[in-house]
């Protein structure tokens, strides 16, 4: 056994001296770690902006546009008419962000042509197109701040009175707006609330007086207060509301 093992090693030693004793090219494997002079390129900088655009997406959407007063104004709606999950929350968002494009179009076709193409195009830098961006959007919140509000959290920071709202530094007006749209959605959600809890409170003594005091209320308003909403066109009037309460 030994021997036959000696014999196959100088017998593969043999060829491989006829073959001149050529080895197999191991393959190349280069790293670079780069000059040192850009370490980050354009690109990577566009994808880097863009990575973190959209993980504060839904704070931008959430307190900086319309869709907080919106979304509150629907969810006292169906909580006005008492239907449960009756239309379903993802109707209700999406109705939801379709009219907020639509409110937010001419500020945001504002950003688009004053800062987002310019910096498409290599015109100005990542540092002006913020800026740019940011005046159209201060506008937009400025006009639906209420001053109380907008007072509170300049003299917690004590910032200096503003000359204009372009002046307003921007971690100062977006809480003082977020305030102004929950008080105006409450606002709203209470007028919506005042005849159908008229409607409630009219069954719930009819019922009281007739001595059918088992018979839960709801059974009974729901259909009316449903039968009102559609009669006065319900949909129509909450949704023309809102798109007026945004006209200033």
């Amino acid at each position: 056994m030994k021997r036959k093992l000696v014999y196959s090693f100088i017998a593969l030693q043999s060829l491989w001296l006829a073959w001149g004793g050529t080895t197999f090219a191991e393959p190349a494997i280069s790293v670079s770690m780069g000059d040192g002079k850009d370490p980050i390129g354009a690109s990577s900088l566009s994808l880097l902006l863009l990575i973190t655009v959209l993980s504060i997406s839904p704070a931008i959407l959430v307190l900086m546009t319309s869709f907080t007063r919106i979304v509150i104004v629907l969810g006292f709606v169906r909580t006005s008419l008492g239907t449960q999950q009756m239309p379903p929350n993802q109707v209700l968002i999406g109705l939801a962000l379709f009219m907020t494009l639509f409110i937010m179009s001419p500020t945001l076709s504002q950003v688009n042509d004053q800062a987002l193409q310019p910096y498409l195009k290599g015109q100005i830098s990542q540092t002006d197109a913020l800026a740019k961006a940011a005046v159209p959007m201060k506008e937009f919140m400025y006009k639906q701040t209420r001053e109380k509000d907008l007072l509170l959290f300049m003299n917690y920071t004590k910032t200096a009175k503003p000359k204009t709202y372009q002046d307003i530094p921007i971690t100062v007006l977006v809480p003082a707006y977020a305030m102004s749209e929950l008080k105006t959605a409450f606002q709203m959600g209470f007028m919506i609330f005042v005849p159908f809890l008229v409607i409630d409170m009219v069954v719930a003594s009819t019922l009281m007086a007739m001595g059918m005091m088992m018979l839960p209320p709801v059974m009974i308003s729901l259909p009316f207060k449903i039968l009102l909403f559609v009669l006065v066109d319900g949909w129509y009037l909450v949704v023309k509301s809102l798109l007026t309460s945004f006209q200033t």
